[in-house]
């Protein structure tokens, strides 16, 4: 079976040579990498360029300036041979059998498995280098114990799909630039079922290294979800927990009793504590005073990850209301 891995890049000459040299690692290696290039300006064509020149990976190079990541992606896989198509990220570190595992579902045709795969998930973990960057893999990413496979809906940093199973489903959606993967990722469970769930099939990331990008992150994020239409029920909660309960409790404590003001403890655990868990198990060899840096880092960046969603959600439910003719079905 010949087996395509898709990469976009733009300006991630910093970022290419962890990902390049996982994939070059695996126990598995890929038929061909396709990377399609969105208009990079800072030498990352260069690195491209000499790393084909190596011959360590059969790497092919295509050119899009000015496309977007479902452009780029599309087109990517427009241009690779393979039958399965395996993507990820720039600026991810592979396990040296990511590969070999997100692959082989697709190949079990013995056991009658391989001709039903059409979608596999991947799975991801954070590669802190800081302690700041420690307390946000606790507080935003899940853990491999909380995923439900049924419903877990994998990140375009680590998935593989038929290109027929593509196709069919009209691709990623290039009038999103943001939450793209979730639509693309919709379409192929309504249509196919389930992603069959590969955990062992692990890219390594690196969080956000400060507060201010982990704010455009997701502000970005929730600016995707707003033109697509995702998530409402959350955005509502989210709204109804900063805009009026947690208002009310405070009136309610100056004017009626303080009494009131003890829901703010209860809430506290239930608003943080899944971070929390999560830092004690990623503590490892951190210090004491690095310990309790990720602690107060935690809900600093849940509060903060918060105000950007709710910032950037209106923005995007706004873009929909105005480009709405324009957005296939």
């Amino acid at each position: 079976m010949h087996i395509s891995v898709i990469v976009t890049v733009l300006n991630e000459a910093d970022n290419l040579p962890r990902l390049l040299d996982s994939l070059a690692s695996q126990t598995r290696l890929p038929d061909e990498v396709v990377v399609c290039d969105g208009g990079s300006t800072d030498g990352t064509l260069s690195l491209l360029e000499a790393r084909e020149a190596e011959g360590c990976l059969p790497l092919r190079v295509i050119r899009r300036p000015g496309t977007n990541i479902s452009q780029g992606r599309n087109a990517a896989i427009e241009a690779a041979a393979g039958e399965v198509i395996a993507v990820t990220d720039a600026g991810v570190r592979l396990s040296p059998r990511w590969l070999e595992k997100i692959v082989a579902p697709f190949e079990e045709v013995g056991t009658g498995k391989g001709a039903e795969a059409q979608a596999v998930a991947g799975f991801f973990l954070p590669d802190p280098q800081t302690p700041f960057e420690t307390a946000m893999g606790a507080t935003v990413l899940p853990e491999l114990r909380e995923i439900d496979p049924t419903h877990f809906l994998p990140s375009s940093r680590s998935v593989a799909f038929r290109k027929s199973a593509w196709a069919a489903v009209g691709g990623y959606p290039e009038w999103l630039d943001y939450c793209e993967d979730l639509i693309f990722d919709f379409r192929l469970r309504d249509r196919y079922g389930p992603f069959l769930f590969a955990p062992e099939a692990v890219v390594h990331f690196r969080p956000r290294p400060g507060l201010r990008a982990f704010f455009v992150q997701y502000y970005r994020y929730a600016r995707g979800d707003g033109k697509a239409d995702l998530w409402r029920r959350r955005h509502a909660i989210r709204y109804l927990t900063y805009l009026i309960a947690a208002p009310l409790i405070g009136v309610a404590g100056a004017v009626i009793s303080p009494w009131w003001w003890a829901l703010y403890l209860i809430a506290v655990p239930g608003m943080f504590w899944a971070g929390w868990r999560r830092l004690a198990r990623m503590w490892g060899g951190l210090s004491f005073t690095q310990k309790l840096q990720t602690a107060l880092w935690s809900p600093i960046i849940r509060v903060t990850g918060d105000v950007a969603k709710m910032i950037g959600y209106p923005v995007g439910v706004w873009w929909r209301w105005r480009h709405r003719p324009q957005i296939p079905d």
